[in-house]
């Protein structure tokens, strides 16, 4: 646990330092949960934006995205149930006077003892070696089984208290865990009540004549009070999809762990819009297709597993979550739902309009079913880039601290280095990246030795760096460094579009 603590506070730490996250407002000393994205920051979100994009959108003929308004109609969340029912389980320990999620607390616990269990595995992994049966340990050890049916039960209780809005078992729950507060240890408890999340504002010139808005919890509802413009001006057919990226606001109660829980974030959404009936096919098909997602960009797949939800959302009939393993444990990345008719009847009901699709396989009218897969981006960029950071030990007993950023999603692509600020090589290095920078983002690098250079870009996590030295004045070659490797070949200038290409191209990443 301490070796993870250390981890995340260097993910933190080296965030500011290479210029990806900032404090927001840091000389007024912050603003709780709220971060800005630094130079490096802004790059990779963005990179992760598009990667995301075009994996949904441009690859898809049938997938379509638009970019709908922060701000909406008051009546748009009273139909989706957020009005009413948009809260989370709050619970105060009374010595520490902290606040904290009843449901995180005691899913927490239940993650201990699933790790205790992947201990237990573990280490019999290693005593039996080859000959080593992890289904029959799993199914028969009397520890291993003890801690996944305590787990199972823990969390099917708490699944069932939340559904019957039962907030006293929940409390019960957690003294019957004996569950302390994780900075203090105090058992000191309030009740368990609710907490709406949502953010409140006003529109208008005065405040007699102002009307009462949100910030938008989420960007689905978006999507869908445009179905019918969509699917009208796009002549979308049965099976489609609409995809978005934009910001969300949550009054988080708890919002630590640095960005993976903010009280403004950005999700990247797909709601894809099918038959009623074909719902669960999508659903598998959508699980499917968003793991391998995750997977292309080669951050481990150990690194990650589905968890079905025990409680499910009042519109939903199936929904699991992609949780990643974090500094801090496996927590949800990305959620695929299966969220059947419930919005777009919801908004009929209360607008008055039909959002109704005519199927002319079927000859008839229906509400579609949907099926909804939400990443959120900060989170993605926080498994990106707590994945990525690295210690490493080289052959000379040195060390060096380098930033495996996938290539594709790197802010920067590659660093151009003069050998020495004279003789011509900076004007040289600068007509590299005069004829480099229409296609990729690349930075010209002068100053202290190579050798230093190269560890600050490693640390920055760009995959290449060009070296111009006194032969390329002669033969029009460089030097391209790789970062992973650290392996150095010589290669034409005229050849780097192709070979800086062949590391980030979109085509590459996916068909690979």
């Amino acid at each position: 646990m301490a070796k993870q603590e250390d981890l995340f506070k260097n993910v933190v730490s080296h965030a500011k330092e290479y210029g990806y996250i900032f404090a927001s407002s840091e000389i007024y000393d912050g603003l709780s949960a709220v971060y800005d994205y630094g130079q490096n920051g802004a790059e990779l979100k963005k990179n992760i934006k598009d990667y995301w994009w075009k994996s949904m959108v441009q690859l898809h003929q049938n997938i379509v995205g638009i970019d709908s308004a922060i701000l909406m109609h008051p009546k748009t969340w009273k139909a989706s149930g957020h009005v009413d029912a948009f809260t989370d389980p709050l619970i105060d320990n009374k010595d520490s006077k902290k606040r904290y999620r009843a449901d995180v607390l005691v899913e927490d616990y239940a993650e201990k003892l699933n790790i205790k269990a992947l201990k237990e595995i573990t280490k019999a992994k290693k005593r039996f070696g080859e000959a080593f049966n992890e289904e029959e340990f799993v199914t028969t050890n009397p520890r291993v089984v003890g801690y996944l049916a305590d787990r199972k039960r823990i969390l099917e209780r708490l699944a069932k208290s939340l559904t019957d809005e039962d907030l006293d078992d929940v409390k019960a729950l957690i003294e019957e865990l004996e569950i302390a507060d994780p900075d203090t240890g105090s058992r000191n408890w309030t009740e368990v009540r609710q907490f709406n999340l949502m953010f409140g504002t006003k529109m208008g010139a005065s405040a007699e004549t102002s009307t009462d808005l949100y910030l938008r919890p989420e960007t689905a509802q978006g999507i869908f009070v445009n179905f019918a413009n969509v699917q009208k001006t796009g002549r979308m057919k049965i099976p489609f999809g609409i995809a978005q990226i934009g910001k969300a606001f949550r009054n988080e109660i708890v919002a630590r762990q640095f960005i993976f829980r903010m009280r403004e974030f950005e999700q990247m959404e797909m709601q894809f819009f099918v038959r009623p009936g074909d719902e669960m096919k999508w659903y598998e098909h959508w699980k499917e297709q968003r793991i391998k997602w995750h997977y292309s960009l080669n951050l481990g797949q150990e690194n990650y597993r589905f968890h079905d939800h025990e409680k499910l959302a009042h519109y939903a009939n199936a929904a699991a979550d992609i949780e990643f393993d974090f500094p801090f444990g496996f927590k949800e990345l990305e959620g695929i739902h299966s969220r059947t008719d419930f919005d777009l009847k919801a908004h009929e009901e209360f607008s008055g309009k039909k959002l109704r699709f005519f199927d002319p396989e079927l000859n008839e009218n229906y509400v579609p079913y949907v099926i909804e897969t939400s990443i959120g981006l900060d989170r993605m960029f926080l498994s990106v880039l707590s994945s990525s950071l690295k210690e490493e030990t080289l052959e000379d007993g040195s060390t060096r601290t380098v930033l495996k950023l996938p290539a594709i999603l790197a802010p920067t692509k590659a660093a151009i280095l003069p050998l020495v600020k004279k003789d011509g090589l900076p004007e040289m290095a600068q007509k590299i990246i005069d004829d480099l920078k229409w296609d990729f983002k690349v930075q010209y690098d002068e100053k202290d030795a190579i050798g230093r250079r190269y560890r600050r870009q490693d640390a920055a996590g760009t995959p290449l760096c060009i070296t111009v030295d006194h032969d390329s004045l002669e033969d029009n070659s460089v030097t391209v460094r790789y970062r992973d490797t650290m392996e150095q070949k010589r290669v034409a200038i005229s050849e780097l579009p192709k070979l800086i290409n062949a590391e980030v191209d979109f085509k590459h990443w996916m068909k690979d």
